[in-house]
């Protein structure tokens, strides 16, 4: 019985052995939720005029964040050497969920608990529909995350189910502008550092000349998203928007965040870059059992 596997515990790893970071992380995850509670008992100045409002926006800016971070894990595991980053995927997208579902249940909670009216509201706003349409997707992608679904489902199936992360995370991110209303700058700033995480995934842009290339690319589409969010939105002139998104004179747009975010972690790619990496050992044939 000492050998066997422990399952469904959240610090350990496969085999059973503890694992500090995976508890680190574990406990992490529940800190924006903490803060949450203890604003609402008045800390930290409290949660305002509005206080289900205001737990409800927090709430689901970080479902946003962490599910950011989660998209992040495998490029970053492969750039920064750290293969234990691989072991927490799983857990912050099982809170993605977790976060998000805290987000319309206090959205329920403001509206009295009145399920048809939560119904009405969403199939009637078009932003509460498309994020209705990305929380089920979560559930269906936290519901099929452990291992047993796995092997349930076959490799090839849940690998396709679980890419449906990145069309949900679009739907989340739609969702989040919209519902921000004329202040977007968060959810501008979520979009490009998504859309430099996404072009990550293409392993020639994670060598130094893509690094490079890729600062300028993402900057200039998040000043263009943000340019053709307003022009829509207000009918301002395309043009005079863009320019205003890439000079400073308005205080640091979200163009300027991430570019400043994004070169920071191309400077810490390129440190853990300068890491030595221990040799592999080869065998001698004589060690061969």
């Amino acid at each position: 019985m000492g050998g066997e596997r422990r399952v469904g515990i959240p610090w350990r790893t496969r085999d059973g052995r503890f694992s500090p970071f995976k508890l680190a992380v574990f406990l992490a995850l529940f800190l924006p939720a903490l803060w949450l509670v203890f604003r609402a008992f008045g800390g930290a100045g409290g949660l305002g005029p509005r206080p289900y409002m205001e737990a409800i926006h927090r709430s689901g800016d970080w479902a946003v964040r962490l599910w950011l971070i989660s998209l992040a894990l495998t490029p970053f595991r492969h750039m920064l050497r750290l293969p234990a980053l691989a072991l927490v995927r799983r857990m912050i997208g099982v809170a993605v969920f977790a976060y998000a579902a805290l987000h319309v249940t206090l959205y329920t909670v403001d509206l009295a608990g009145d399920l048809g009216k939560v119904a009405s509201e969403i199939w009637l706003r078009f932003y509460l529909t498309i994020g209705f349409v990305a929380l089920l997707g979560l559930l269906a992608l936290a519901a099929t995350s452990t291992d047993g679904m796995l092997r349930r489902l076959g490799g090839r199936a849940w690998r396709g189910l679980h890419r449906l992360t990145y069309p949900l995370a679009a739907l989340a991110l739609w969702h989040f502008g919209l519902q921000s209303k004329l202040e977007v700058s968060e959810p501008m700033v979520m979009i490009g550092l998504t859309l430099w995480v996404l072009l990550l995934r293409w392993p020639a842009a994670r060598t130094g000349w893509g690094l490079a290339l890729s600062l300028p690319l993402v900057v200039l589409a998040t000043a263009g998203i943000e340019a053709a969010w307003y022009a829509v939105r207000s009918g301002a002139p395309l043009t005079a928007i863009l320019g205003a998104n890439l000079m400073t004179g308005l205080g640091l747009r979200p163009a300027h965040w991430v570019a400043l975010l994004v070169g920071a972690a191309i400077l810490l790619v390129g440190l853990a870059r300068l890491r030595p990496v221990a040799p592999v050992r080869r065998r001698r044939l004589s060690e061969v059992p």
